[in-house]
């Protein structure tokens, strides 16, 4: 399952976690393939700069961590060559309905936040296998993949302080038996538009796109549009 968290950060502190990531992974990717000593130093340098940025982006979300919390943990994810190079991890989200037009939702065990399954992509299996076995273990709901709905950006939508690529499914109910993961979820439960629980993560933004896929509206896959200026965000008017 993947982790939800509850702060939303502004636009600037938005910009400021992705800086401090950008930073980050071109200073461990450089590291993962570097064989010069000064130029490893030189990148050693770049991550303590991105740490002190994500220290700033945390201070304005009220979160507590020192600087050396972030260097020693990108540090310890450095890999080499190509696996030392830094890519958003990806995630997989599944919007499963039934015949009744209904969405299969989870109830977070930890936050307590409802939100469609959701789980890490994991390797040796496609994006949409890891959607069928994400929904079964979460809910114990068998479902079949229809379409890709979107591919989200996790750090600019503002739910992930890390890079982080989500692929949305629309899928179908064709079985099972509703029961929540022990561990994972606190509840689990069909819901129509107007029966959303509270609190539910981000429904403002998939909440139309889901029910009317649900419904039977197929359209192209959604993607966020190229900023006008790529590193430093949208200008201000």
């Amino acid at each position: 399952m993947l982790d939800v968290g509850d702060a939303q950060p502004t636009d600037f502190t938005r910009d400021l976690i992705r800086w401090s990531e950008t930073l980050a992974a071109i200073a461990r990717t450089g590291m993962g393939f570097t064989q010069s000593l000064y130029e490893r130093e030189r990148y050693e340098e770049v991550l303590k700069v991105a740490s002190d940025i994500k220290s700033s982006a945390d201070d304005a979300l009220e979160i507590r961590r020192e600087q050396d919390h972030f260097v020693q943990e990108w540090m310890e994810s450095i890999g080499e060559g190509v696996p030392g190079y830094v890519t958003p991890k990806v995630a997989i989200g599944c919007i499963v309905g039934n015949d009744e037009g209904k969405i299969l939702l989870v109830q977070r065990k930890d936050s307590g936040v409802w939100l469609y399954p959701t789980g890490w992509a994991d390797v040796g299996y496609s994006p949409a296998e890891v959607a069928m076995k994400e929904v079964e273990e979460e809910t114990g709901i068998h479902a079949e993949p229809l379409q890709l709905l979107g591919v989200v950006d996790g750090m600019r939508m503002g739910f992930s302080r890390f890079g982080m690529y989500m692929l949305l499914f629309h899928m179908k109910a064709v079985g099972g038996t509703l029961s929540g993961h022990p561990l994972e979820t606190a509840d689990v439960g069909w819901f129509g538009p107007h029966e959303l629980p509270t609190p539910t993560a981000g429904a403002q933004w998939w909440g139309n796109m889901a029910f009317e896929a649900i419904n039977g509206t197929i359209r192209p896959a959604t993607f966020d549009a190229p900023r006008e200026e790529l590193w430093r965000g949208i200008p201000e008017d």
